[in-house]
C-alpha cells in the first residue's frame, strides 16, 4: 500500500537519496528543503502526487501554515521524518560563533517541535502514523569540536523519547541514527576519510524500507539503519 511520507531536508544527501527510494518504491513524498533551486530541481523530476516546497523548519509560523495545507491535500501523513539538521564548523566550545550556534539549536531541534506541532495532532486524530526524528550517533556519544551539533542531537534523543511516552497507541516515535554516510555533513567532519564510508543512495536502500517498517513495537528505541 502505497504511503504519504513526509521529510524535511529533502534535497541534498541522506533526504535526497529517500526522495529517490521512496518515489521507486511507490509511494508520495511531501517534502521540503531551504534551497529553492534544490527544490525547482525536484519538482520537474519527481512527478505528483508528491510535491515539494521551500521551508526553513526553524520559522514556526511558516511550518504550521504548510502543515495545514498539506494536510488539506494529502491528509495525514503514514510516516513523519524529521532530517532537516546543521552543522557549525569544528571548533572548541569557547571558540563557535554564537549566531551559528542558535541557528543550529533553531533547525535541529525546533524544527522538529514544529513539524510535530504541525502534523501529530492530525495523525493522531486518525488513530496512526511513525515519527522518525534524525538523531546521530553524535547524538548517543560526543566528539571534541563539535559540541553544538552533539548536544542537539543528545536532545533530539531526549525529545523524541518523551514524545514517544506522549503519543497513544498505535503511534509512535522513534530516534534514529542513520549511521556513517558519505555526505557533505561527514566531510566537513572527517575530510577525506569520508570517503571510506557508503554512499547516500546505498545506505537509502536499505534505510527506506527500514523505515517504512517501523510501528508502535519500535517506540521510544533508540535505533540504527541496520548495516550503517
Amino acid at each position: 500500500m502505497s504511503k504519504k511520507i513526509v521529510l524535511t531536508g529533502c534535497t541534498k544527501g541522506l533526504g535526497r537519496a529517500l526522495v529517490d527510494e521512496f518515489i521507486a518504491l511507490g509511494h508520495t513524498v511531501i517534502g521540503c528543503g531551504r534551497n529553492p533551486e534544490a527544490i525547482l530541481d525536484l519538482r520537474f523530476a519527481v512527478p505528483a502526487p508528491s510535491t515539494f516546497d521551500v521551508l526553513d523548519v526553524s520559522e514556526a509560523k511558516k511550518v504550521e501554515l504548510w502543515a495545514e495545507r498539506m494536510i488539506t491535500q494529502h491528509g495525514a501523513p503514514d510516516l513523519v521524518i524529521n532530517n532537516a539538521g546543521l552543522l557549525t564548523e569544528p571548533a572548541p566550545l569557547w571558540k563557535q560563533n554564537a549566531a551559528k550556534v542558535a541557528q543550529l539549536f533553531q533547525v535541529n531541534l525546533a524544527g522538529i517541535v514544529h513539524v510535530v506541532q504541525g502534523f501529530a495532532p492530525a495523525m493522531i486524530e486518525r488513530g496512526s502514523g511513525v515519527i522518525v526524528n534524525l538523531s546521530s550517533g553524535w547524538g548517543r556519544s560526543v566528539s571534541g569540536e563539535f559540541a553544538p551539533y552533539c548536544a542537539s542531537k543528545w536532545g533530539v534523543e531526549g525529545l523524541t523519547k518523551a514524545l514517544a511516552e506522549e503519543l497513544p497507541a498505535p503511534l509512535a516515535a522513534v530516534p534514529l541514527s542513520p549511521g556513517v554516510i558519505d555526505t557533505a555533513m561527514l566531510r566537513q567532519c572527517y575530510a577525506e576519510g569520508a570517503g571510506d564510508y557508503p554512499k547516500p543512495g546505498e545506505w537509502a536502500k536499505a534505510a527506506a524500507p527500514f523505515l517504512l517498517s517501523l510501528g508502535r513495537k519500535d517506540n521510544g528505541k533508540s535505533l540504527t539503519v541496520p548495516g550503517f
